[in-house]
């Protein structure tokens, strides 16, 4: 493992080292066991998508480790202006000890790995968002126990949140449904990829994706770049919320997860996520343990 670009980049055991490893680390924050894992190391930070969660979650779990974090904006970077990220990449290479990229074109993150000679994180993309869904992971094995069994069901846009979870799930024994509007189905290589697992289905039918979930699961009709398509998008996904109807059809003890942030009554009634909290919180807060949990397989020597 030397980058994190995609999930599809990592085997069921890498996976499973790093939840292992995340719920090592939790535990110590928990019970305030100290030990500087990243001492000395400093990892960069480019955002070019506004965040509270991940910039927050990164810069904390670089200090609780003993290392430092560098926030990087546009405004800060000559790449901003124009300079090749190849150059970029190699710069930072004799700079830092590791680079953590929020951006919105996945070939923007794997330019950085192949040019630069430091560990990359794909901290989100239009494409991909590992670190959440590796969280998403480690919150339904912390409430269910272990994946073997489980049925997950997506409800919206297949975009990168979908695309992710779809790989995590199939890879951790996990069958997998997505209900979406037609012409909003998640990427076709991803789709393709999981043909080939028996538990999964693309349906238009959210009481039919729904039914005997263990976990439900969904996103903002309109990510971020996508303002422009909001009232399109209304349109389409009307109906696709996770609401006290599908929660009937779902297992009696589901769990409901959101990677957050949330649009009350749009994707979620207000009802169901406050009464599944507890669940979207947790999930919330263990961005940062999974996260540490990359940065340390990644950073440590």
């Amino acid at each position: 493992m030397k980058h994190l670009l995609k999930l599809g980049d990592l085997s069921r055991d890498e996976i499973f080292g790093i939840l292992n490893l995340a719920d090592q680390l939790k535990f110590e924050r928990k019970n305030n066991i100290k030990k500087d894992y990243l001492k000395g190391k400093t990892l960069g930070m480019i955002v070019r998508k506004s965040s509270t969660r991940t910039r927050v979650s990164f810069e904390v779990g670089m200090y609780e480790l003993g290392g430092t974090a560098l926030f990087l904006s546009d405004r800060d970077l000559q790449i901003g202006r124009g300079e090749p990220i190849k150059d970029t990449a190699r710069v930072f290479s004799r700079y830092l000890s590791g680079l953590m990229i929020r951006t919105f074109d996945q070939s923007e993150v794997e330019e950085f790995a192949s040019y630069g000679s430091i560990p990359v994180i794909n901290a989100l993309t239009d494409y991909a968002h590992p670190c959440q869904v590796l969280a998403d992971l480690m919150t339904i094995r912390e409430y269910k126990g272990s994946f073997k069994g489980l049925k997950m069901c997506f409800v919206g846009d297949g975009n990168n949140m979908a695309n992710s979870l779809i790989v995590g799930a199939l890879k951790m024994g996990m069958s997998f449904s997505i209900a979406c509007p037609k012409g909003y189905e998640p990427d076709a290589e991803i789709m393709k990829w999981a043909s080939e697992y028996e538990g999964f289905e693309v349906t238009d039918d959210l009481m039919k994706a729904a039914k005997d979930a263990d976990v439900l699961y969904t996103d903002v009709w309109a990510s971020m770049g996508q303002e422009g398509e909001k009232a399109v998008r209304e349109a389409a996904f009307k109906g696709y919320q996770i609401n006290a109807d599908v929660m009937a059809v779902a297992k009696k003890d589901a769990m409901v997860l959101h990677c957050l942030p949330a649009h009350r009554g749009e994707e979620i009634t207000e009802d169901v996520l406050e009464a599944h909290a507890n669940e979207i919180f947790d999930e919330a807060e263990n961005r940062l343990h999974a996260q540490k949990a990359v940065m340390v397989k990644l950073m440590r020597d």
